[in-house]
């Protein structure tokens, strides 16, 4: 009960590339557990199956005429995008390594992070000076 308002309130306030960023950083955490030597096939079967549903969400997307970017970043992202589910049919088999997928994941939540960062409003922080205390006093 307390999860799901919390998870509501999150989702409220996350901004869409925060929350893209959260989800690339969940899938890639389960691709990474899922290609661990201990790991099980259902492990790697259910991360590469979600890392499946990720990439074709952000290629719908990337289609749909209300999707801003331009068009050739748009093209390059629709582009990986099919050679994403291309290879996670090999690797949800266990005929390929995860460590691609985990690799251009991780490149794009560098991505995501950096227009987070450049979203983000600058603050500044005035503090009284001296002058201006003993001015008050």
């Amino acid at each position: 009960m307390y999860f799901d308002a919390y998870k509501k309130a999150t989702l409220a306030v996350e901004k869409p590339t925060q929350t893209e960023y959260r989800l690339f950083a969940e899938i890639t955490r389960a691709l990474e557990l899922a290609s661990v030597d201990s790991a099980t096939a259902s492990d790697r079967i259910k991360a590469a199956f979600r890392n499946s549903q990720l990439w074709q969400t952000l290629r719908l997307d990337l289609m749909s005429s209300e999707n801003q970017l331009d068009q050739k970043t748009k093209a390059g992202l629709i582009s990986l995008a099919i050679w994403i589910e291309k290879y996670n049919r090999e690797a949800l088999t266990g005929k390929a390594s995860l460590a691609p997928l985990i690799s251009i994941n991780k490149n794009i939540m560098q991505g995501l992070s950096q227009a987070n960062k450049a979203a983000l409003p600058e603050v500044t922080v005035s503090r009284p000076s001296a002058t201006s205390q003993v001015v008050a006093a």
